[in-house]
């Protein structure tokens, strides 16, 4: 019930005039902080998880935050606006919805019928978000991977019926109509009223014997475990969709769907900018000075790549199509960046140190030595 929930902007502790950014963090945050797995057995922390992924589920998607901002929770219905055009469709003539006097006016003229038949109607299942670590080299290559989440599911012992011996009747208060109505004064005019059913809650349907699983809603929550294929290329945040792989949906509407959000773990080399992959190569001064062969790692191992001579601290080189494949071409890959770091030998023996001083008193005076010694000169001297 709409009266039961808390504001979404309110569940992800945010203001209205958040961005799409700040949602995505804000979401983040609380999932990861209530997710199942980090609060084994803790039943509030799973009812805020479901709470938040609701929340984020709206407010992520600019059509139903546009609804959600200017008609509430009746804005993001799945049942919103149906049969009612705003002042086209029906309009102010057939009393459609608009909000609280939607509401007054459903009740007093009738329109208690369209929401009873919506009870019943097809509602798609919700949607189930759960966390999908992986390794650097995974994300990159893609693979396929079980994940394990709870969803609600049909009660296998009354096949989603909700009544332990199968025995369902017609609701006698409203004989199957789902409403009842009653009379009503309304500025000194009596009035016909349609309402729900408080028997049945408007379904026209009364269980006499509930099942003693579910305790008659037909519905229970399990750990579901599905297998996940992951593209190559998927990066950090981004989510992967199973679809059917959700909460069951009602009246014969069709499951939500699993998505995976993705974390990958941090590597010991390797970092990642877009589809190119970055890390830092240490040389020796005499690589540098000299030139070398060296190895240098890459997502597709060892590449001997010749470092030419005199070559400077902080220099990149890149490897193109060493990177990371992108989604959904996996012939496209990005480039391989590496910087070089001259390593300063340290603990040096007394023979080795006499040596860099011979070396120091021949070697030729580099040009960035000379040009800072020039500067030096002009301003002191």
């Amino acid at each position: 019930m709409a009266e039961n929930k808390r504001d979404y902007y309110e569940v992800l502790g945010l203001k209205k005039d958040a961005s799409a950014e700040e949602i995505k963090k804000a979401y983040r945050k609380s999932a990861m902080k209530y997710h199942p797995d980090r609060n084994p057995g803790d039943k509030t922390a799973e009812e805020k998880f479901k709470e938040v992924g609701e929340a984020y589920e709206v407010l992520s998607d600019p059509d139903k935050k546009a609804r959600y901002d200017q008609y509430g929770f009746a804005g993001v219905d799945p049942n919103f606006g149906a049969g009612a055009g705003g002042y086209g469709g029906s309009g102010f003539g057939g009393f459609g919805d608009f909000g609280d006097l939607g509401d007054i006016f459903g009740e007093f003229f009738g329109g208690g019928s369209r929401r009873s038949s919506a009870q019943n109607a097809p509602r798609r299942g919700e949607n189930v978000m759960t966390r999908l670590e992986l390794t650097f080299e995974e994300a990159a290559f893609g693979c396929e991977k079980e994940v394990s989440a709870q969803r609600i599911e049909n009660c296998a012992s009354c096949s989603g019926s909700g009544s332990a011996d199968g025995a369902i009747e017609t609701c006698s208060q409203c004989r199957g109509t789902g409403q009842v109505r009653s009379v009503q004064n309304f500025m000194g005019m009596q009035m016909q009223s349609t309402t729900t059913c408080p028997s049945c809650g408007g379904r026209g349907k009364v269980i006499k014997t509930p099942c003693s699983t579910c305790k008659g809603k037909g519905k229970v929550r399990k750990t579901n475990r599905v297998k996940v294929k992951i593209p190559a290329g998927v990066d950090q945040g981004q989510s992967v969709r199973v679809r059917g792989e959700g909460c069951v949906g009602s009246n014969g509407g069709p499951n939500g769907d699993l998505l995976a959000e993705v974390y990958i773990k941090r590597h010991p080399i390797f970092t990642r900018d877009g589809f190119d992959v970055l890390c830092e190569v240490p040389i020796t001064f005499t690589q540098a000075a000299l030139g070398a062969k060296i190895q240098v790692p890459t997502l597709d191992g060892k590449v001997e790549f010749d470092l030419p001579e005199g070559t400077q601290t902080g220099k990149e080189f890149v490897l193109r199509d060493k990177g990371i494949p992108e989604v959904g071409n996996s012939r496209r890959r990005g480039s391989h960046r590496f910087t070089v770091v001259v390593e300063t030998p340290t603990h040096l023996t007394r023979e080795q140190k006499e040596l860099l001083r011979q070396l120091e008193g021949i070697a030729e005076e580099t040009p960035k030595r000379k040009r800072f010694g020039d500067m030096v000169k002009d301003l002191f001297d």
